[in-house]
């Protein structure tokens, strides 16, 4: 008698739909190109009898492992949004778990540049960044780009030892990836290649859930790097409390749905 497991599976943009047969070593595929796909599901279904049920069990243990994954919390402030003419002039960078409890506060820093560099900025920036103190900071400040950029380094290797398994996150976040791999891309490179933009979900939330979102914590807009970082962590903590799924709730269904898997 065959026992037949559906399997699905997204790969390269395409949702994969077989059957994996424990008796023979054939599957069915919905695309026949994916020949390539199907060496990996016969090995991993017959090659080494893993049952679809300890696949299952596997990779639930993957992802739960994965939830504790690290976040990289960066904020800069810079001269202006012009990845091409504009400069990093502060960066913050601090650590926090999956579930957002902080694990390690990193380099706060100010980068020096040129008062030609200052003087070009547009009004918008002379104002904020003129009003915080910033800056004053960074015309006084002896930090290079390349000296933040090794501190920034440095303190990341220490407490995620392993490259590209913590995401980039913060508020606008891609904005400052931008800048980040134009003027320091090995930290870029030592990160995942996935962001957690807060912004994202902000602007769902404004969308979906007005009457959650008028309650949401106001920012105090200090135009300081550190400051924005602790503020998108605490903006963070507001959405997964009011508008995504308590972990209880979540873990009961799944348990059920074990529990019929295992029935059938």
């Amino acid at each position: 008698m065959q026992m037949r497991f559906p399997f699905s599976r997204h790969y390269k943009g395409i949702t994969l739909k077989a059957f994996c047969l424990t008796n023979k070593t054939k599957s069915h595929y919905l695309n026949s190109e994916l020949n390539e796909f199907a060496i990996t599901i016969r090995h991993k279904f017959h090659k080494s009898s893993l049952s679809y049920r300890e696949y299952l069990l596997r990779r639930s243990k993957r992802i739960a492992k994965m939830a504790d994954d690290p976040l990289v919390w960066i904020d800069c402030e810079m001269t202006g949004l012009d990845v091409d003419n504009e400069h990093i002039i502060e960066i913050a960078v601090l650590i926090t778990d999956g579930k957002l409890n902080i694990l390690a506060e990193g380099p706060d820093l100010v980068i020096n540049q040129s008062q030609e560099t200052m003087d070009k900025m547009n009004d918008w920036c002379k104002q904020h960044h003129g009003d915080s103190g910033l800056t004053a900071a960074v015309l006084s400040s002896t930090i290079t780009t390349s000296d933040a950029s090794a501190q920034i380094l440095e303190f990341l290797k220490k407490h995620i030892p392993d490259k590209g398994i913590a995401p980039l996150a913060g508020n606008s976040v891609y904005a400052d990836k931008v800048f980040l791999k134009k003027e320091m891309p090995e930290v870029v490179d030592w990160l995942h290649y996935r962001i957690v933009d807060v912004s994202s979900i902000k602007e769902l939330c404004r969308r979906w859930y007005p009457s959650i979102f008028e309650t949401a914590p106001k920012k105090k807009s200090t135009h300081r790097a550190l400051d924005d970082i602790k503020e998108s962590i605490n903006e963070l903590k507001f959405y997964k409390k009011h508008i995504f799924i308590d972990e209880s709730i979540v873990n009961s269904a799944a348990n059920k749905k074990r529990k019929e898997d295992d029935a059938n």
